[in-house]
Protein backbone atom coordinates (compact mmCIF):
# COMPACT_ATOMS: atom_id res chain seq x y z
CA UNK A 1 0.00 0.00 0.00
CA UNK A 2 2.73 2.63 0.58
CA UNK A 3 3.77 2.11 -2.53
CA UNK A 4 0.65 3.07 -4.17
CA UNK A 5 0.44 6.46 -1.52
CA UNK A 6 3.76 7.57 -2.58
CA UNK A 7 2.93 7.26 -6.10
CA UNK A 8 -0.49 8.96 -5.82
CA UNK A 9 1.89 11.74 -3.89
CA UNK A 10 4.17 12.04 -6.29
CA UNK A 11 0.87 12.50 -9.40
CA UNK A 12 -0.33 15.24 -6.77
CA UNK A 13 2.96 17.06 -6.14
CA UNK A 14 3.44 17.06 -9.53
CA UNK A 15 0.12 18.69 -10.47
CA UNK A 16 0.64 20.76 -8.01
CA UNK A 17 3.74 22.20 -9.61
CA UNK A 18 6.30 21.22 -6.34
CA UNK A 19 9.49 19.84 -7.50
CA UNK A 20 11.32 17.61 -5.15
CA UNK A 21 13.55 20.95 -4.67
CA UNK A 22 11.17 22.69 -3.30
CA UNK A 23 10.33 20.17 -0.83
CA UNK A 24 14.02 19.83 0.11
CA UNK A 25 14.33 23.36 0.85
CA UNK A 26 11.09 23.60 3.41
CA UNK A 27 12.23 20.44 4.86
CA UNK A 28 15.70 21.44 5.19
CA UNK A 29 17.04 18.38 3.49
CA UNK A 30 19.12 17.85 0.48
CA UNK A 31 17.28 16.74 -2.56
CA UNK A 32 19.53 13.42 -3.16
CA UNK A 33 17.35 12.62 0.19
CA UNK A 34 14.41 13.35 -0.84
CA UNK A 35 14.41 11.67 -4.37
CA UNK A 36 15.75 8.80 -2.37
CA UNK A 37 12.89 8.60 0.02
CA UNK A 38 10.74 9.01 -3.47
CA UNK A 39 12.98 5.63 -5.14
CA UNK A 40 12.50 3.13 -1.92
CA UNK A 41 9.07 4.42 -0.64
CA UNK A 42 11.06 5.00 2.52
CA UNK A 43 8.62 7.23 4.47
CA UNK A 44 7.90 7.28 8.16
CA UNK A 45 4.31 8.17 9.23
CA UNK A 46 5.66 11.68 10.23
CA UNK A 47 7.82 12.46 7.12
CA UNK A 48 4.77 11.82 4.88
CA UNK A 49 1.93 14.18 7.22
CA UNK A 50 5.25 16.91 6.88
CA UNK A 51 5.15 16.39 3.25
CA UNK A 52 1.07 16.46 3.10
CA UNK A 53 1.33 19.82 5.10
CA UNK A 54 3.48 21.85 3.43
CA UNK A 55 1.52 21.40 0.16
CA UNK A 56 -1.93 21.39 1.67
CA UNK A 57 -3.08 17.92 1.37
CA UNK A 58 -4.72 15.54 3.88
CA UNK A 59 -3.12 12.66 4.80
CA UNK A 60 -6.41 11.17 4.87
CA UNK A 61 -7.43 12.15 1.87
CA UNK A 62 -4.13 10.90 0.06
CA UNK A 63 -4.77 7.66 1.39
CA UNK A 64 -8.20 7.71 0.06
CA UNK A 65 -6.63 8.64 -3.65
CA UNK A 66 -4.14 5.83 -3.19
CA UNK A 67 -7.03 3.27 -2.64
CA UNK A 68 -9.05 4.81 -5.23
CA UNK A 69 -6.52 4.28 -7.85
CA UNK A 70 -5.83 1.10 -6.92
CA UNK A 71 -9.67 0.28 -8.02
CA UNK A 72 -9.72 2.76 -11.19
CA UNK A 73 -8.47 4.04 -13.91
CA UNK A 74 -5.14 6.52 -14.49
CA UNK A 75 -5.34 6.54 -18.26
CA UNK A 76 -6.42 5.32 -21.56
CA UNK A 77 -4.64 3.54 -24.13
CA UNK A 78 -4.59 5.07 -27.36
CA UNK A 79 -6.71 2.71 -28.71
CA UNK A 80 -9.23 3.58 -26.44
CA UNK A 81 -9.11 7.06 -27.03
CA UNK A 82 -9.57 6.69 -30.71
CA UNK A 83 -12.87 4.60 -30.18
CA UNK A 84 -13.88 7.70 -28.97
CA UNK A 85 -13.16 10.34 -30.93
CA UNK A 86 -14.12 7.74 -33.64
CA UNK A 87 -17.63 8.49 -32.33
CA UNK A 88 -18.66 12.07 -31.86
CA UNK A 89 -21.83 11.19 -29.83
CA UNK A 90 -19.81 8.08 -27.80
CA UNK A 91 -17.25 10.79 -26.97
CA UNK A 92 -20.13 13.26 -26.28
CA UNK A 93 -21.70 10.77 -23.63
CA UNK A 94 -18.42 9.87 -22.26
CA UNK A 95 -17.61 13.54 -20.97
CA UNK A 96 -21.40 14.34 -19.84
CA UNK A 97 -20.86 11.51 -17.36
CA UNK A 98 -17.05 12.85 -16.16
CA UNK A 99 -19.60 15.90 -15.48
CA UNK A 100 -22.05 13.96 -13.56
CA UNK A 101 -24.88 14.65 -16.26
CA UNK A 102 -27.00 11.16 -15.03
CA UNK A 103 -28.15 9.41 -18.08
CA UNK A 104 -32.22 11.03 -17.79
CA UNK A 105 -30.68 14.27 -18.19
CA UNK A 106 -28.58 13.63 -21.02
CA UNK A 107 -31.72 12.16 -22.79
CA UNK A 108 -33.74 15.24 -21.89
CA UNK A 109 -30.91 17.71 -23.43
CA UNK A 110 -29.58 15.81 -26.02
CA UNK A 111 -30.87 14.33 -29.34
CA UNK A 112 -30.28 10.93 -28.51
CA UNK A 113 -32.82 8.04 -28.23
CA UNK A 114 -33.27 5.65 -24.99
CA UNK A 115 -32.04 2.54 -27.01
CA UNK A 116 -28.91 4.29 -28.78
CA UNK A 117 -28.27 5.52 -25.45
CA UNK A 118 -27.89 2.00 -23.65
CA UNK A 119 -25.73 0.84 -26.96
CA UNK A 120 -23.13 3.70 -26.17
CA UNK A 121 -23.36 3.20 -22.29
CA UNK A 122 -22.73 -0.22 -22.99
CA UNK A 123 -19.69 0.46 -25.28
CA UNK A 124 -18.53 2.94 -22.43
CA UNK A 125 -18.30 -0.47 -20.17
CA UNK A 126 -16.30 -2.20 -22.62
CA UNK A 127 -13.97 0.38 -22.87
CA UNK A 128 -13.81 0.13 -18.90
CA UNK A 129 -14.20 4.20 -18.32
CA UNK A 130 -18.00 3.49 -16.53
CA UNK A 131 -19.67 0.29 -15.04
CA UNK A 132 -23.19 0.03 -16.09
CA UNK A 133 -25.42 -0.59 -13.40
CA UNK A 134 -28.79 -2.28 -13.22
CA UNK A 135 -31.48 0.46 -14.59
CA UNK A 136 -28.85 2.24 -15.95
CA UNK A 137 -26.81 3.55 -13.18
CA UNK A 138 -23.63 4.17 -13.60
CA UNK A 139 -20.29 3.82 -11.57
CA UNK A 140 -17.18 6.50 -13.52
CA UNK A 141 -14.41 4.10 -13.50
CA UNK A 142 -11.96 6.95 -13.74
CA UNK A 143 -9.59 8.01 -10.57
CA UNK A 144 -9.88 10.99 -9.63
CA UNK A 145 -6.04 11.57 -11.29
CA UNK A 146 -6.93 10.46 -14.11
CA UNK A 147 -5.36 12.06 -17.31
CA UNK A 148 -5.73 12.22 -21.03
CA UNK A 149 -2.62 10.43 -23.02
CA UNK A 150 -0.13 13.50 -23.71
CA UNK A 151 -0.58 14.41 -27.67
CA UNK A 152 -3.08 11.96 -27.87
CA UNK A 153 -6.36 11.24 -29.99
CA UNK A 154 -8.32 12.87 -27.30
CA UNK A 155 -5.86 15.77 -26.98
CA UNK A 156 -5.39 16.36 -30.41
CA UNK A 157 -8.99 16.34 -31.70
CA UNK A 158 -9.78 18.94 -28.74
CA UNK A 159 -6.90 21.67 -29.92
CA UNK A 160 -8.01 20.97 -33.46
CA UNK A 161 -11.35 22.40 -32.07
CA UNK A 162 -9.49 25.17 -29.72
CA UNK A 163 -7.66 26.17 -32.57
CA UNK A 164 -10.99 26.58 -35.41
CA UNK A 165 -13.97 27.07 -32.85
CA UNK A 166 -13.00 28.41 -29.42
CA UNK A 167 -10.88 31.41 -30.42
CA UNK A 168 -13.04 32.76 -33.49
CA UNK A 169 -14.31 35.11 -30.67
CA UNK A 170 -14.11 38.98 -29.39
CA UNK A 171 -13.97 37.81 -26.38
CA UNK A 172 -15.82 40.96 -25.07
CA UNK A 173 -19.40 38.94 -23.72
CA UNK A 174 -20.62 38.58 -19.72
CA UNK A 175 -18.00 36.56 -18.37
CA UNK A 176 -15.52 36.44 -21.21
CA UNK A 177 -11.77 37.30 -20.82
CA UNK A 178 -9.02 37.32 -23.30
CA UNK A 179 -5.24 38.60 -21.99
CA UNK A 180 -2.16 38.09 -24.18
CA UNK A 181 0.94 39.20 -22.43
CA UNK A 182 4.18 39.73 -23.24
CA UNK A 183 7.24 40.47 -22.14
CA UNK A 184 11.13 39.20 -21.08
CA UNK A 185 11.92 36.90 -18.50
CA UNK A 186 14.61 34.55 -16.78
CA UNK A 187 14.30 31.05 -17.02
CA UNK A 188 13.76 31.33 -13.49
CA UNK A 189 10.90 33.62 -13.39
CA UNK A 190 9.49 31.38 -16.58
CA UNK A 191 9.50 28.41 -14.05
CA UNK A 192 7.18 30.34 -11.14
CA UNK A 193 4.86 31.26 -14.08
CA UNK A 194 4.21 27.75 -15.02
CA UNK A 195 3.46 26.85 -10.90
CA UNK A 196 0.90 29.48 -10.59
CA UNK A 197 -0.94 28.36 -13.83
CA UNK A 198 -0.76 24.64 -12.66
CA UNK A 199 -2.09 25.48 -9.48
CA UNK A 200 -4.93 27.91 -11.16
CA UNK A 201 -5.37 24.91 -13.29
CA UNK A 202 -6.05 22.98 -10.15
CA UNK A 203 -8.29 25.50 -8.81
CA UNK A 204 -10.39 25.38 -11.92
CA UNK A 205 -10.91 21.44 -11.58
CA UNK A 206 -11.79 22.05 -7.69
CA UNK A 207 -14.31 24.65 -8.57
CA UNK A 208 -16.04 21.90 -11.06
CA UNK A 209 -16.11 19.38 -8.78
CA UNK A 210 -17.32 21.55 -5.96
CA UNK A 211 -20.06 22.55 -8.07
CA UNK A 212 -20.71 18.71 -9.51
CA UNK A 213 -24.15 18.55 -7.14
CA UNK A 214 -25.63 22.06 -8.48
CA UNK A 215 -28.35 21.92 -10.78
CA UNK A 216 -27.62 22.05 -14.73
CA UNK A 217 -29.40 25.33 -14.67
CA UNK A 218 -27.03 26.86 -12.39
CA UNK A 219 -24.36 25.94 -14.45
CA UNK A 220 -22.91 26.20 -17.67
CA UNK A 221 -20.02 24.49 -20.35
CA UNK A 222 -16.89 26.56 -19.45
CA UNK A 223 -13.40 26.29 -20.97
CA UNK A 224 -9.92 28.07 -20.28
CA UNK A 225 -6.90 27.69 -22.51
CA UNK A 226 -3.90 28.28 -20.56
CA UNK A 227 -0.94 28.33 -22.59
CA UNK A 228 2.51 30.07 -22.35
CA UNK A 229 6.01 29.50 -24.18
CA UNK A 230 9.24 31.30 -25.45
CA UNK A 231 7.78 32.90 -28.74
CA UNK A 232 8.76 35.61 -31.30
CA UNK A 233 6.16 36.90 -33.55
CA UNK A 234 6.90 35.86 -36.91
CA UNK A 235 6.51 38.97 -38.26
CA UNK A 236 9.44 40.42 -36.10
CA UNK A 237 11.76 38.05 -36.36
CA UNK A 238 12.01 38.52 -40.42
CA UNK A 239 14.45 41.83 -39.14
CA UNK A 240 16.81 39.83 -36.71
CA UNK A 241 20.32 39.76 -37.49
CA UNK A 242 21.55 36.23 -37.72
Amino acid sequence: MIRDIVATLKIILRQRGYTYADIAMKLNLSESSIKRYFARCDFSLKRLQQICDLIGLDLNELVHQATENQRNINQLSEEQEKQLVQNVKLLLIAFLLLNHFSYKQILTQYAIEAHEGVQLLTKLDHLGIIQLLPENKIRIRLSRNFNWLKNGPIQQFFEEKVQSEFFKSRFDQAGELRMVLNGMLSTHSLEIINQRFQRMALEFESLVKDERKLNLNDRMSITAVIAVRPWHLGVFEQFRRN
